[in-house]
């Protein structure tokens, strides 16, 4: 083979190398960054649920003690991830994704926190479309109005005094907004009676499950 037809061989075979090189360099740096993106995406999970769920109520990482949910009619979502609380073993809380399908633009993405006896520890609107000045009451950087959740269960207040006061429940609502808030504490109630009525199965479950229910809360009508 003459120097002439060698070139274009040498060529292939540089360009070659030249990906092989590249291709290991950038799956060494995978290797020694994926440890760092693992747990800064743990770290930011897990700062996300000590909004809703005090640090002193688990020992247990959350984010790997989690299952998956499909339970739609209760949590508005086809798939919630579900994280169980322990302490010293035993279980002390559920941190649920939920979902109120009804608000005034769509679907409002709650966090809800429930200790052990069914009482909320705390909930946080993670995600909405509602109206900036109106709806957006719900976000904790606005208003406290979220925050009156804590420390209530079902029945406190009574099962009928879960709704706003212009249905002649307990919780307010906004000026001239109605909707979002009547959205918000809806899905917080059927949060509150999901887990009364599946929590077992949920604590119980071994971590990374998949459950399906198919039941539904009683109030699926709207008001």
């Amino acid at each position: 083979m003459n120097g002439t037809a060698r070139e274009p061989l040498r060529a292939a075979a540089q360009l070659g190398l030249a990906g092989l090189l590249a291709a290991l360099l950038l799956a060494g740096t995978w290797v020694l960054t994926r440890e760092h993106i693992v747990a800064a995406e743990h770290h930011a999970q897990m700062a996300a649920l000590e909004i809703v769920l005090p640090s002193t109520r688990y020992d247990n990482d959350l984010v790997a003690d989690s299952v998956q949910v499909h339970a739609e009619a209760w949590l508005g979502l086809d798939t919630a991830t579900v994280h169980r609380a322990r302490l010293a073993g035993e279980p002390s809380a559920l941190v649920l994704q939920v979902s109120a399908p009804d608000g005034y633009a769509g679907p409002i993405r709650l966090l809800v926190a429930v200790a052990q006896d069914g009482r909320v520890l705390g909930v946080r609107v993670t995600g909405h479309q509602e109206t900036p000045g109106l709806g957006d009451d719900i976000e904790v950087e606005r208003s406290d109005w979220i925050t009156r959740f804590t420390g209530r269960a079902l029945g406190d207040p009574p099962a009928d005094q879960w709704a706003v006061r212009r249905d002649g429940g307990h919780f307010d609502q906004f000026a001239g907004a109605t909707v979002t808030p009547r959205a918000v504490v809806r899905a917080v109630k059927r949060c509150l009676a999901f887990v009364a009525r599946h929590g077992d199965e949920l604590r119980a479950a071994p971590a990374g499950a998949t459950l399906r229910f198919d039941t539904a809360p009683d109030d699926t009508a709207p008001r």
